[in-house]
């Protein structure tokens, strides 16, 4: 079985999350894709707004809609900060039959070389870098050993963020359609985001 990951903060989750998850189901052939929120991310410095319990909740209502589509709280579980070397060996315990490969914005791509033991990493999974219309990506500054690891598939324009979404609840705007339904419903009943 081949599974894309699709890790993040997910602050909350949105729809742009979930068409790219698609997208890269579609394109790179993957039998499922796993959502993974980040117990904390070790490249970003604010925490997140909502608390751990209330992302997962959050997740897991995103996930319903899709049968290909399963929340997965390994990072959450483990604790700590979520290094992707840790995650992947894991994974590779917890289901050793199954091939896994990371789902990365196209933008992200370029600073592989400079992830915590890239060159392990690449040795047990593979890349779907997600590029957007316009996005012109370079990989000609990376080894072979990574290049040969990632997948580009398309992924349409999508201008939505957690960022916005957060800041759109804060201004008491509505986020109908930015997020799934059961997640809008979700954050009203949690008073998510309200200043």
């Amino acid at each position: 079985m081949l599974v894309g990951i699709m890790g993040g903060t997910f602050d909350p989750i949105h729809t742009g999350h979930l068409i790219a998850a698609e997208r890269a189901r579609v394109e790179a052939g993957l039998d499922e894709v796993w959502l993974m929120p980040a117990n904390v991310p070790p490249h970003k410095s604010n925490a997140p707004k909502a608390t751990t319990q209330q992302r997962w909740e959050m997740v897991c209502l995103a996930a319903e809609g899709n049968p290909f589509f399963r929340p997965i709280d390994i990072e959450i579980s483990k604790g700590g900060v979520s290094y992707s070397i840790d995650t992947i060996e894991l994974l590779r315990k917890q289901y050793p039959t199954t091939e896994f490969a990371y789902i990365i914005g196209a933008d992200m791509v370029q600073y592989l070389p400079q992830w915590h033991r890239i060159d392990d990493i690449v040795r047990h999974i593979r890349f779907i870098g997600l590029a957007r219309p316009g996005y012109e990506l370079d990989m000609a500054h990376m080894s072979a050993n990574i290049r040969e690891r990632v997948t580009i598939v398309p992924m349409p324009l999508v201008e939505i963020s957690s960022t916005a979404i957060r800041e759109e609840r804060r201004q008491e705007r509505s986020v109908r359609y930015l997020v799934p339904e059961v997640v809008n419903g979700y954050m009203e009943v949690n008073r998510l985001y309200e200043s």
